[in-house]
């Protein structure tokens, strides 16, 4: 299997930044680690031995980036504004640095956003904020309600962030219409403590007319194990 390492710094956070990709070609997946987790994780956690039918094949080729998460949602010292301003940078990495990279190498278009836990946070942000990019997002046991990241805290800002806001205030337009074109698949055990989120989500999608599929595991879920059944289930779709 095709590993490589890649390090650069980054304009846009003005600091360097590192990346692991797995496969040789396929369909690109930008994999965000979960809480302020590194870009290594998703392999030493298994997911990359899961998927390695998909990667040997040249299905898929993952991109796992690394986050700053203890910079912006987790940097309890700055506020909610300042956090979701280093977010906004590192959004701009991922736009502009980490996808014409991952174009630079592989000419397979069909792009997909995926994370566990936290993981699955950036993965719906950048879903539902840039739909035109991203053809179809994986997001297994997210919290989609970033308020409780932000101490509760609300203004306009955090709402054009924040998953469930994005969705309910939709309005019609290019946007709406990119929406309904992407494929969302969300995964997560009924007793998981964000299951409200993933429900509140699913209402506010289905209220403008957007297909996903929800899917519901028993129990609580949370956990690589039950992540590394979701991926070789849902990779390839919802059916």
């Amino acid at each position: 299997m095709h590993r490589a390492y890649h390090r650069w710094d980054s304009p846009s956070l003005n600091r360097p930044m590192e990346l692991l990709v797995f496969g040789h070609a396929g369909a690109p997946v930008i994999v965000f680690p979960t809480s302020q987790g590194r870009f290594y994780e998703y392999e030493d956690r298994g997911m990359v031995g899961a998927l390695s039918h998909h990667l040997e094949q040249g299905w898929i080729q993952l991109i796992c980036v690394d986050s700053v998460d203890a910079e912006s949602f987790y940097c309890e010292w700055a506020h909610p504004r300042g956090r979701l301003y280093r977010h906004d940078q590192y959004e701009s990495y991922v736009l502009n640095e980490v996808l014409p990279f991952v174009r630079s190498q592989n000419s397979n278009h069909f792009t997909m956003v995926h994370g566990c836990s936290f993981g699955a946070i950036h993965a719906m942000m950048f879903g539902l904020r840039h739909p035109s990019r991203f053809n179809r997002v994986l997001g297994f046991a997210g919290y989609y309600d970033i308020h409780r990241f932000l101490g509760g805290y609300h203004d306009d800002e955090v709402h054009r962030h924040n998953p469930v806001d994005i969705v309910r205030y939709l309005q019609e337009g290019q946007l709406a219409n990119d929406l309904r074109r992407q494929e969302i698949i969300m995964a997560i055990g009924r007793d998981d403590s964000a299951a409200g989120t993933n429900r509140e989500l699913s209402d506010a999608l289905w209220s403008k007319g957007i297909w996903h599929a929800m899917r519901w595991w028993d129990g609580w879920a949370h956990d690589w194990p039950f992540w590394q059944k979701m991926i070789t289930m849902y990779i390839n779709g919802a059916d």
